[in-house]
This record gives structure tokens, sequence and C-alpha cells, in this order.
């Protein structure tokens, strides 16, 4: 509490003179940390938060079709992208977390062997279905992982894609998918929709997603989008990311 203190007095004496709104534009891949540390920031400053949540890829779209916005988080190549296209201030650049891709399985049903990289061959091949999420990064690094294990097209031959992480759990927590994949920090946060982590992919097969943040180089509440990209950087921000499991900065 006393460090949490700390960060929240660092705020205050950054934050400016008046209250402003802040819009931001952040991948799914941070909300369970966000939606608690938003609040605690506006708490802080006086400012107020807006957050359109959504896949990384989509949002990056929307921000290159000119969507007004303060401060997006979304992945590192993703900031990289649009910061040389002008779109975010390249000063204002900062890791915030990283995230594995792991596997859930229905509430209560049996979890595989993940152990290695010939247990999750086993257990991918093993399986009746698979879902994941089309345009999503850990789907990407899961297609990536079974192709070095040489079973890419008897992966997507079970394939039952989804368009957000959500829609991938509740086919898992439905029956629909026998094995769904997604970033392990999303899977903790879909238990309503009656899913649980199985495990991560093994450290052979594994390859962590970071996510940054930038402040829109139009910005009219740069100084408080940077203040809260610089709270979300804070330790004391890191332990929620943590809690959340995700690895911070």
């Amino acid at each position: 509490m006393k460090r949490l203190a700390l960060v929240f007095a660092a705020v205050l004496a950054a934050a400016s003179a008046h209250a402003d709104n802040v819009k931001v534009i952040a991948s799914n891949g941070v909300k369970s940390a966000l939606d608690e540390l938003a609040p605690q920031f506006e708490r802080a400053s006086g400012h107020k938060v807006s957050i359109e949540y959504g896949l990384a890829a989509v949002l990056k779209r929307q921000i290159e079709g000119g969507e007004a916005f303060d401060l997006a988080i979304l992945t590192e190549a993703g900031i990289a992208d649009l910061a040389k296209q002008g779109k975010i201030d390249g000063m204002t650049r900062s890791p915030i977390a990283r995230s594995g891709t792991g596997f859930m399985v229905k509430a209560g049903a049996h979890k595989p062997d993940l152990g290695s990289a010939d247990a999750v061959k086993r257990a991918v091949l093993a399986a009746k279905s698979l879902s994941w999420v089309k345009e999503g990064a850990s789907g990407k690094i899961f297609l990536e992982a079974m192709a070095k294990l040489g079973i890419a097209d008897q992966t997507k031959a079970k394939g039952t894609l989804a368009s957000e992480g959500a829609e991938a759990a509740r086919k898992v927590g439905a029956g629909e998918a026998e094995l769904g994949v997604l970033l392990v920090n999303e899977i903790m946060a879909q238990k309503a929709n009656g899913v649980e982590l199985a495990g991560p992919l093994p450290p052979e097969l594994q390859s962590f997603l970071a996510f940054h943040a930038g402040v829109s180089a139009a910005s009219k509440s740069a100084a408080a989008a940077k203040a809260l990209e610089q709270f979300l950087t804070a330790p004391a921000a890191g332990a929620v990311f943590k809690a959340k499991g995700q690895e911070p900065g």
C-alpha cells in the first residue's frame, strides 16, 4: 500500500492543472489489468479514462483509418509501425507488459500433459477439435509452434476459429472445441465462460507477446496520456499485471 501511495503521489504531481479525458485504444491482451488500473489512475489524477478494447490488429487498422485517440496499447510491432507512420509520437513509446500463450480446457475437464514439445504434439493430435482467434497474435504464435512440430496442416484441419478471445473461450466452455489457445492472462480472465488454464506452451515452443504503449501524435490531452503511461509502467502497476498472469515491462 505504501508503494501504491507513492505512485499515486507521483501521478498527482505530474498531472495537469485541469482534468482531461483520455481515450485509450487497447488490445484485449491487457484488459484484465487495465480494468483494475484505470480507475486507480482516475482517482489519483482527476483525469477521466475511456477505453476501447479489441484485437490489436483490428485496432491498428482503425488508427490507420483515422480514429482519434490519446494513448494506444498494442503489440510492440504495431506501436512501432504506427510510430513510423507518424500516428504515434515515437518518443513516448514504452513497454507495458508481455504475455505467454497457453491452452484452455472446459472447467473440470482433463488437462493434457503440456510439459514438453512432444507432449504438446501428442495433445494437439489427440484433440478432436481446437479453437483460436483468427486474427489474434496468440493464434499466430500457436500455429508457428505447430509448424515447428510438423503438424500445422493437421492442426488447421481441426480448427474452429473465433473472432475474439471470449468467443474462443465460449466454444471451449460449450464443448464445441476440446482445446483452446489464447494468451495465458486472457484465459485466466475467462472463468465466466466456463474454461480454465490447462498450461502454457513449454519454453521450447513459447514466444512472448510484448505490449507497448504510445501517445497519439495528434492528442489534445498528451500530458494526461503521458501521465497514464507513466502510471502503467510504475512498479505498483507491474504487480497488478503480474497478478493477472503477465510479466510487467
